[in-house]
């Protein structure tokens, strides 16, 4: 199944670690085999890497698109997903980890960044609202 991606001008993604810059057009393409592709909405830089949920993120993203240190990448994302679990009181949540935790033991990286992403809007909606004493740290 092929996948077609459209992309702005100067939007960058990520194709098998290979960072790409589009032109100064908007342009669409195919990819026809499987690759390890990010948009760079979806890339997080090691210096965003602020928070919990995005200590958690940051290691699936990286097993993702680096193949050769997915041990090293599993090992953070289990400590890192303890440690959010740990203080996680809400059931939905609990169980979108618990999500997260399974398509990465099945090495299914790309499912795992996509719920991820939701377990981001959640940290972000609390670190919002948050008077201090109620963030996930």
């Amino acid at each position: 199944m092929a996948l077609k991606i459209s992309l702005k001008p100067g939007e960058k993604f990520v194709v098998n670690g290979a960072v790409i810059v589009n032109g100064d057009r908007r342009t669409s393409f195919i990819i026809k085999n499987k690759v390890s592709i990010l948009r760079s909405r979806d890339i997080m830089t090691e210096d965003e890497v602020n928070t919990p949920c995005k200590r958690i993120y940051f290691p699936i993203m990286l097993s993702y698109l680096d193949q050769e240190g997915i041990a090293e990448y599993y090992e953070e994302f289990v400590q890192r997903m303890n440690d959010v679990m740990a203080v996680i009181e809400n059931a939905e949540i609990k169980l979108l980890c618990v999500e997260i935790s399974l398509a990465m033991m099945r090495q299914n990286y790309y499912r795992a960044l996509t719920h991820c992403r939701k377990l981001l809007e959640y940290e972000a909606t609390l670190l919002e609202s948050a008077d201090g004493n109620r963030c996930i740290s």
